[in-house]
């Protein structure tokens, strides 16, 4: 039985966030791949747009994301459903960093404004 303990998960410090990988390829996973994600305060995330399914699950703190133009507040246990295409920006306006959870298919990846394509680590 493939388990993951927290002190084997991969950390990954990126524009500015932090993403703790959990379940990839490389820790045995054949289709999925499944992070934590933390939002530090005032932080805003570069625009980007996914050409995989996102579940995007706040287990802490509030978010403002941004989905092809329309921004709503989530809270703590509210989820977002990110659809392939999507352009995604998310910002924490607060004063504590937020945590989310996230899950999407291997191949992940992302594309920012500037035309410069991620292929994240944590997610292939």
């Amino acid at each position: 039985m493939p388990v993951v303990r927290s002190s084997e998960a991969v950390v990954h410090e990126v524009h500015g966030a932090r993403f703790t990988s959990y379940a990839a390829p490389r820790s045995g996973s054949k289709e999925l791949c499944a992070w934590r994600a933390e939002i530090p305060a005032g932080h805003q995330a570069p625009v980007h747009t996914v050409n995989r399914e996102e579940i995007f699950h706040l287990l802490s703190g509030e978010l403002l994301v941004t989905l092809d133009g329309r921004t709503e507040r989530i809270t703590a246990g509210d989820t977002v459903i990110i659809t392939p295409g999507a352009v995604l920006g998310i910002e924490n306006p607060t004063q504590e960093a937020a945590l989310s959870w996230v899950t999407t298919s291997i191949g992940l990846q992302a594309e920012l404004a500037d035309g410069t394509t991620l292929t994240p680590p944590w997610a292939n």
